[in-house]
């Protein structure tokens, strides 16, 4: 069962009244408030709720959060197709026998939850869909980490996934979420923009900080292809998941560092949604080129469904 961020707020966010990253920021910063705190006010104004209505929702989304990294994570959990399965728990298992592995424990955790939540989601379990189920362990990743590792309050964590979603369907109405229209570039790229600009707004970094973040992680997606093995969320998508989360965290460290990103974030958008529409089908979550087309992937396809 699929349990979306935008599917849950869908009401809300899709009467937002900002068409840019740059409308959000200027008026976060004018007001000088958190972007957070300017979506979740606006929201409970469109919706004719008080704040605590719709903040008791992403609340939720949260738990689902922390609870699909905890089924995840379970050793012998796999998906319905068999192509994969605990992934997210030798992450894990790894992360602790030696420390952190070569990413250092933070780090090698988070990916490890990220795994963790894809594993869930392809045993067609309970996930958030942020923005997609193919770019689902992303967010969870970050934030779950921020909150059980690092130890931010929980009203912390929840009111960052609000920047997060107002971010998301800025990129969802000017340009694409979907692996279908841009690739894994709208998914993924898209998940880790929304990622990094959350951990900048935890790290106290201010409204325009996060919009570089988002940016940072566009540009170093961009281009990504949608190639799914057997046109099923697993193959590679578990494991750009992984990648998801570290660009996330390099691109808020950046933006918080104070390194420009000198093609503005909107900009960014419009070229990720330029790349998308000029990109092959094939390579648009049609399963006909990448790996999916590859001797092992053919095969795979074969094994799956019987042909």
């Amino acid at each position: 069962m699929y349990c979306a961020v935008y599917s849950r707020i869908e009401n809300q966010v899709n009467r937002m009244k900002y068409l840019s990253i740059k409308e959000i920021c200027d008026a976060a910063e004018k007001e000088g408030i958190k972007i957070s705190e300017l979506c979740l006010r606006d929201q409970a104004e469109q919706m004719q709720k008080s704040e605590e209505e719709i903040y008791a929702i992403m609340e939720k989304n949260f738990d689902v959060m922390v609870d699909a990294v905890k089924k995840g994570n379970d050793p012998d959990l796999r998906s319905t197709s068999g192509l994969t399965g605990g992934e997210g728990n030798k992450m894990l298992q790894y992360a602790e026998k030696t420390g952190g592995g070569l990413s250092g424990i933070f780090l090698t955790k988070a990916i490890g939850r990220a795994m963790c939540v894809s594993n869930c989601n392809a045993a067609m379990g309970r996930i958030v869909a942020t923005p997609t189920a193919g770019s689902c362990g992303i967010l969870p990743g970050c934030l779950v980490s921020m909150y059980e590792d690092k130890g931010l309050p929980k009203r912390d964590i929840v009111m960052s996934i609000f920047t997060a979603g107002a971010f998301g369907m800025v990129i969802a109405q000017t340009a694409s979420i979907a692996g279908a229209e841009g690739g894994c570039q709208a998914e993924c790229g898209s998940a880790s923009g929304m990622a990094a600009a959350a951990l900048v707004e935890l790290m106290g970094g201010s409204p325009a900080a996060s919009g570089d973040a988002l940016g940072m992680a566009i540009i170093n997606q961009m281009g990504l292809v949608c190639d799914p093995v057997a046109g099923l969320v697993e193959i590679p998508c578990v494991k750009r998941n992984v990648s998801g989360v570290m660009i996330a965290f390099s691109s808020a460290d950046m933006a918080l560092a104070g390194i420009d990103l000198k093609i503005p974030v909107d900009e960014c958008i419009a070229a990720m949604k330029s790349v998308g529409d000029t990109m092959s089908v094939n390579l648009k979550e049609t399963s006909q080129g990448g790996l999916a087309a590859t001797p092992t992937g053919i095969a795979l396809r074969k094994k799956v469904f019987g042909e």
